[in-house]
């Protein structure tokens, strides 16, 4: 009987969590399980009731990649044109939701993160990692072309030097380094990783939600913007964030000289 994993979805009050459990294959992903997390991640986008997402997973490694081994199992030549129609509404969907969704995302990351695993950490707002995670995009040493964001992620986040070693090259990334680099926000001791995230993700979690998921469209749109386009999103960004209760709330607390209690509205 084959084991095809399963994504575990937890709610604990406005965070959402979703843990990759598939330990025996190192978290490999599945088509089901890149289905299911299409599928809660489109639905949390249009739950008020969210302030963040935490996404981990089962075991010693975050995930190594996409399961092609299963997908060729088969034995029977796919059709012409199966990636092309299918890739676009799950693994590619999958990164494009992560990167858009107006919640904060926070990943924390144990062991290896392959491929479309990799960039799914990437794609995170916020990827939190042990310091003896590794980041590997094996593309080219499997002789095919990146995908699931791979092209976008890596220059943005590294400049292209550095996006071309791990692309073309396919060198691994330890997680200090890549804490260094830019290209995760923080590489802690093993011990520390589960704290470490939670405490990340419930600050975000209790900050003005509204106001975060219109900053992470705008920085995610200026990065095919010009200037003056970037003004503009800032523009009405800023028109509707003050129409929130969350502004009262900060200029109260600032003219109280006190933290603000942001509800999320």
């Amino acid at each position: 009987m084959s084991d095809d994993g399963s994504i575990t979805v937890h709610r604990n009050g406005p965070v959402l969590s979703l843990i990759l459990d598939r330990p025996a294959r190192r978290n490999a992903l599945s088509h089901s399980m890149i289905d299911r997390l299409v599928t809660v991640l489109t639905e949390a986008a249009s739950d008020d009731s969210l302030r963040a997402v935490h996404i981990g997973a089962v075991g010693p490694d975050f995930c190594s990649g996409a399961d092609w081994v299963a997908t060729n199992e088969a034995g029977t030549r796919p059709r012409a044109g199966r990636l092309l129609r299918r890739i676009p509404h799950t693994a590619h969907r999958l990164i494009e939701l992560v990167a858009t969704i107006h919640l904060p995302v926070v990943c924390s990351v144990r062991g290896w993160a392959v491929g479309l695993g990799c960039n799914l950490a990437l794609a995170a707002d916020f990827t939190v990692a042990a310091d003896d995670a590794m980041f590997w995009e094996p593309f080219a040493a499997r002789g095919f072309t990146p995908d699931s964001g791979a092209t976008w992620l890596l220059p943005r986040l590294i400049g292209l030097a550095r996006a071309r070693e791990m692309l073309l090259l396919g060198e691994k990334v330890g997680a200090t380094e890549a804490a260094t680099w830019g290209l995760i926000h923080r590489a802690v001791p093993p011990d520390d990783l589960d704290d470490t995230a939670a405490a990340l993700v419930d600050r975000l979690a209790a900050g003005p939600t509204v106001a975060i998921g219109l900053a992470k469209q705008a920085i995610h749109q200026a990065q095919h913007a010009t200037l003056s386009q970037a003004l503009n999103q800032e523009l009405y960004n800023v028109e509707l964030s003050c129409r929130t209760a969350d502004f009262k709330e900060g200029m109260a607390a600032f003219r109280e000289h006190r933290p603000p209690q942001f509800g999320g509205r």
